[in-house]
């Protein structure tokens, strides 16, 4: 079952939800500090982290995958948010500086073909920010938050779908450790699971968070090629001369 914008919605609203952006977030700035003179394209859900690395940006837009809905974005001033088919954006080539995927991957059908399409509106060596729900971690066990819902990624996937859709990994990282139940202490020490969870590499985080680039050329794929050689002309054998005087003789004219 698809995210619905409005549960979307109604959770970073919450207390949990603003935990999970706010250690999120952090992490986004952490590795993009600075976006100015850049044009950013946020898909899936990606609002709540746009409003925080888009402030300087030349432009930012939100799209989101027909399938979850759709809601106006910013609140206030001109909206720039927009309903989409996430594999086939209205985009042109190359149109685009910087990308943030999240609630978007592990939503779609076909991640490969979501890669590809977000690969194609980016310049060459545009960045991408991907946030997955860990296959490991307690988030994507309990469907009680967005992460708990579609199919979530281990390392080893995520490194093989951006190999293949021509990106290259910059920085890795991952979030959310503390566990996700409404309850206040949890939240109140959030902080501290955070630190712990990120100081021993614990493998229970709830989010990986990405930061990749892509690479300026696409392989060409092989071909069978047939080996040249160099012109050789072929001698074929002559005859052997017949002598002179074997010759048939031929009648005098004059006589």
């Amino acid at each position: 079952m698809s995210l619905d914008v409005v549960d979307l919605r109604a959770f970073y609203a919450s207390p949990l939800g603003h935990v999970a952006r706010r250690f999120i977030g952090r992490t986004m700035l952490r590795f993009w500090p600075d976006c100015a003179r850049q044009r950013v394209l946020g898909l899936g859900f990606s609002t709540p982290y746009l409003s925080v690395l888009g402030m300087e940006a030349e432009r930012v837009i939100a799209f989101m995958p027909a399938a979850q809905g759709v809601v106006n974005w910013p609140s206030t001033g001109l909206s720039a948010s927009a309903l989409v088919e996430p594999t086939l954006l209205p985009l042109p080539t190359a149109s685009i500086d910087r990308v943030v995927l999240v609630h978007a991957l592990e939503e779609t059908e076909s991640p490969d073909d979501l890669l590809d399409e977000v690969a194609r509106v980016l310049s060459p060596g545009g960045r991408m920010i991907l946030v997955v729900p860990n296959r490991r971690g307690l988030w994507a066990r309990m469907d009680g938050t967005p992460f708990g819902q579609g199919r979530p990624f281990s390392r080893t996937q995520l490194a093989a779908l951006m190999r293949a859709a021509e990106f290259s990994p910059e920085h890795w990282a991952e979030a959310l450790y503390v566990p996700p139940l409404k309850r206040r202490l949890l939240m109140r020490s959030a902080p501290a699971w955070e630190q712990i969870g990120a100081g021993l590499s614990l493998p229970f985080a709830g989010v990986h968070v990405i930061d990749a680039t892509k690479q300026f050329y696409r392989r060409a794929p092989l071909r069978a090629t047939r080996r040249s050689f160099a012109f050789r002309p072929i001698l074929l054998p002559q005859p052997t001369p017949t002598p002179r005087s074997a010759r048939p003789s031929q009648a005098d004219p004059a006589g």
